[in-house]
Parts: C-alpha cells; structure tokens; sequence
C-alpha cells in the first residue's frame, strides 16, 4: 500500500519548499549502513527501527540528509544489494511500517531521507529472473542479459566481473549465458528493453510515494551494455581505483560492459520523475576515467550529484586530492560533486590515510577538508568517531568479495563493522545478541557516549565543524581556485559573489609545515573551527595534521 507523506506535517519537506532549487548543494549527507547501525531486537543486525532510535543522534552532528544503504527484500548473497523484491523491506531489517516511522520522525527533526537503488542487477532470486529463465519465450524473457555460447561452448565475449572470473554464468534452463558484472546470483538486468526501464521508474515512484526525498544510484553507470557484446580490449593504464589490485578486472578498459551513451537518456527519465516531487539524486561512479563520467551524468537534465572512488584511494597527497578536484570542475557543465572519502565498499579512511596508527588529529584534519571542498559532503557512519579498519581474521568474514581474493584482499568486512554506542555495555551498546561482525576492543573504546563527554574527541570535533561551516556559504556553494602550495600543503580559495573569499590551508602530514602565502597578510584569521593553523604576515604556519583560514577581500588569486 502505498502511503504519501503530506509535505504539510513534515518540517523537512517545508523546509525544501522554502529553500532554493539547488538546497542539496548546501547539505551534508550521512551514509548509514543498516546491518551495523544500531540492533533493536537483539538478533545481531541492525535495523530500521534501531536507525530511528539514533535519528536525534544524526541530527545533533549537523548534517541534513541520511543515506540508507538497501533494507529490500534480499537473499542477503551480497547483504541487501542483491534485491528479490524493490517494493518491501527484508524482515531481518523490519517492516514497511517501520519504515514509515522512520521517514516520519527524520522529517520532523528536519532530516531528509535518501535510499539506495541497485538497478543495474536484481538478485536470481527476483520473481522477473525466475521467470526469464524458465524460458527462451516467455513475457520476461528479455528481461535479462542473455547471450548463446560460442561454438566451443566457452562465454560469448572476454568481460569479466568486477569479483572475479567471468561476468558470464551458464544457466541449464535456457542453455544459455547470464550477465553478472558482480557476484553470478546477481544477473544484470537488460536495460535496451524498454519494459525493464519502466518497471524501474515505477519502483522509484513507490518509494517517492512514501515520502523518500531521494535516491543513491548504485553503480549507476552499470546499466546498459554492448548489445553486440564486443570483446573489451586491454587496459592501457591498470584501474586500481574500483577494484583492488590483485583483481584481473582492472586489466581490462570496459568499453563494452559499461558507461554506455545510452544510459544518458535514462537518466534524463530518472531526473524527470524525480523533479516531479522535488526529490534528488546521487550516482555512484566507477569507472577508468570516472571524473568525466562524473561531469557527464550530472546536470539539470541528469542526476543532481555524482561521487566517485578517486578519494576513496590510498593516495593522500595534496597534489592527489587538487587534481580530482581541478579536473571535474574543467570537465563539467553545470553538474555537482559529491566528495566522499569514506563508505562502506572501502578500507576505513582514518587507517587507509592515517596509517597502521592514526592520530585522531589526522581524522580531524581530514574531515575539515573534506567539508571544504567544493561538492556535497558525504560521511561515513563512524568516520566522526575516527573509527579504524577492523583487521578480521579468514573465519569470521562475510563478504564474499574478501573470501574470494583472500590474503591478499581482506574485502570490505573491516570497513562495515558495528557502531560502537557505549563503551561499558557487553556489545557496545549495538545489540544484546551476538554482533553480525565483531566489534574490535579498539572501537569499543571510541564508542558515542566517550566522546560525547570528551570536548577535545573527534567527535565533538565533527559537530562543531559542521555547525561552523554553517557560517561560511563560501564553503557550501562557492567557487574553488587553488593555490600552489609545498607538498603536503592543500592550499585554496572559496568565492562566492558579492563575499570575501575565504583562505584555506591544510596539513595533510605528522611534521610542522611553514609556507610563504602572499593572501594570508591581507586576509582576517578565521577561529572557532578547532584546528590550531597560524599566519604571521605572509607567512602560514601549520602543525602537524593543522589548518588555517582566514578571510580576505582582495580578489587577486
């Protein structure tokens, strides 16, 4: 059934009345990850109704939408992203009308609520695979990406699959190939139908029915494919950014299997709907050059937003972190960023940047420039509480990604392990049963309640560098212009019309640093952030993992 919100009784939905077009631009997002979240039942899982216990906790970091990794109806083959059924919750996870209680009480604490959406593939498990395999001729069988063998009965092209071996799975029913670009029970959906495009529009539209204020395009460059099923050929450069290393993915240039140009019609169609309710979107973007994918997918006519992994990478350099952002604002024509530097398919940024040992000066530091670039922030659960990499040992993995490439590739377990909330209680406070993953000692140890009594902990870091970034729509919606700067300095200016431009330095190294910036002798030296950074003159002296920003008027870059 469906249910409507009436945009009357919800302080989110009038607050976006009030704002401008472009509000979404100005928001943070906060990315919660449903399993490890909060457990109201005691079964080990998190869940919706644990989510709605912690809404004020979300609302008190500052932050404005909340992305919920998928809740549907799965057989959980890769933990919610092989969905079996697009319009209900999976009962691990709750009910519809939790998730109704959830949407009710974030829009009343002001909060908006996006959902993820995997389009690109359903579970084997969904009532349309079902029937598309059951035969060559049945209503559905197009509905999928089939394809006969070659004459040896080997796949019909050389694609491969983003965890491993072939993307192609032979299926005894139809004596043909399936599609799978990521686990084989998750068989990719065929785009080129227009039928299965429509069934997608009207899923999203149940969901905005409910009162959803927008979506996260899963692999949204996934789509579509080669309908002559060409062979992808060699990768000249080797793309580590998507997979890992020891994957023979990346040695191969996905020409064929993926960001096909007809997927740009789509989601022009997505927009439309989506424009219908004033909902937004975001596309997550993984490709060889994913920043002008990026540019390409994003628009008024196209997703509001797209992020991709290239701040997700081991790479943490000012040179590194200037060009991602250079480049996608040359290459784009009206589109928006969203720069993440942490989610649930990669290594803890606190650990993947800060080292085996990290300082929590290290994951301060990092934030406030994540929260300063251009583009919408968006957080990681945990990643206020600079929460580490989980090491987990072979036995207790469950990603099938990590069990597969294993030792060389631990997968993303130790990325999406629970929310620490209670440093005292058995568990950590996230559940009263056995946890899905374990909670490292070392988290329980930076558990909410810790921090929150701990003026100095990154957490209370985190909420008063939202609340101060509040101040400053420079670093919302202003341009970027960056300076040259010694390495491991990040050195740039935020404009914004008819505002002083708005100085800022960052840090990205454990030893003190001091630079010659002609700006900072005009500039007015910004406090209240938390961030030790000074300026004498000219002269900008950053400690270790330190920052600096300052105002000034004079617009010579």
């Amino acid at each position: 059934m469906l249910k409507r919100i009436d945009s009357n009784t919800s302080r989110a939905f009038q607050q976006k009345c009030d704002r401008t077009p472009d509000w979404w631009r100005k928001a943070v997002i906060y990315q919660v990850y449903p399993r490890s979240f909060c457990d109201s039942n005691g079964d080990g899982i998190g869940d919706l109704r644990g989510i709605c216990t912690k809404l004020d906790y979300i609302a008190s970091l500052g932050v404005d939408i909340i992305w919920i990794s998928p809740f549907f109806t799965s057989p959980m083959k890769d933990f919610g992203y092989d969905v079996s059924d697009y319009r209900d919750v999976d009962p691990m996870f709750g009910s519809l009308a939790d998730f109704d209680e959830l949407i009710d009480h974030a829009h009343r604490l002001g909060l908006c609520v996006m959902i993820d959406q995997v389009l690109s593939h359903t579970s084997d498990q969904h009532p349309w695979f079902i029937e598309s395999r059951s035969s060559r001729d049945n209503p559905k069988a197009d509905w999928y990406v089939w394809a006969d063998p070659r004459d040896d009965g080997t796949p019909p092209n050389n694609w491969l699959s983003v965890f491993g071996g072939s993307s192609w799975q032979w299926d005894t029913r139809r004596r043909q190939f399936y599609l799978h670009n990521f686990l084989s029970s998750q068989p990719d959906l065929n785009f080129h139908n227009l039928a299965v495009q429509q069934a997608h529009l009207d899923n999203l539209r149940f969901w905005l029915e409910r009162g959803v204020d927008g979506f996260r395009l899963d692999a949204c460059n996934f789509h579509f494919h080669d309908p002559e099923l060409r062979d992808n050929p060699a990768a000249q450069v080797r793309d580590s950014t998507v997979v890992c290393e020891v994957n023979p993915y990346g040695m191969q240039s996905h020409l064929y299997d993926k960001t096909r140009p007809e997927n740009i019609a789509y989601l022009a169609s997505v927009r439309a709907l989506l424009d219908e309710y004033g909902a937004i979107s975001i596309g997550e973007v993984g490709a060889e050059d994913a920043l002008a994918v990026m540019a390409e997918y994003t628009g008024s006519d196209r997703l509001h937003m797209a992020y991709s992994f290239n701040l997700l990478t081991p790479e943490f350099s000012a040179a590194h972190i200037r060009t991602q952002v250079e480049q996608f604002e040359q290459r784009v024509a009206g589109g928006w960023a969203s720069w993440s530097v942490g989610n649930h398919d990669s290594v803890r940024v606190a650990t993947r940047w800060g080292g085996a040992r990290p300082s929590e000066q290290c994951a301060k530091l990092v934030l406030a420039m994540q929260l300063s670039l251009k583009g919408t922030p968006c957080l990681y659960q945990g990643d206020e509480l600079a929460m580490t990499e989980a090491d987990l040992p072979l036995e207790v993995l469950r990603d099938p990604y990590g069990i597969a490439f294993w030792p060389e590739f631990k997968g993303r377990d130790g990325c999406r392990t629970p929310m620490p909330w209670q440093a005292e209680w058995a568990k950590a406070g996230f559940t009263t049963g056995e946890p899905w993953l374990p909670i490292p000692p070392e988290h329980a140890q930076r558990a909410v309640d810790v921090q929150l009594a701990d003026p100095t902990s990154p957490l209370s870091f985190a909420r008063n560098m939202l609340a101060w970034r509040r101040n400053f729509p420079q670093l919302s919606v202003g341009d970027i212009f960056f300076f040259d700067a010694p390495e491991p300095v990040l050195a740039f200016r935020r404009e914004l019309q008819d505002m002083p431009g708005l100085l800022a330095a960052f840090n990205l190294s454990d030893r003190n640093i001091s630079f010659e910036w002609p700006q900072a002798a005009d500039a007015a030296v910004l406090d209240g952030h938390g961030l030790p950074g000074t300026a004498r003159g000219a002269t900008v002296t950053l400690p270790p993992y330190g920052a600096w920003y300052g105002l000034v008027h004079n617009i010579t870059r």
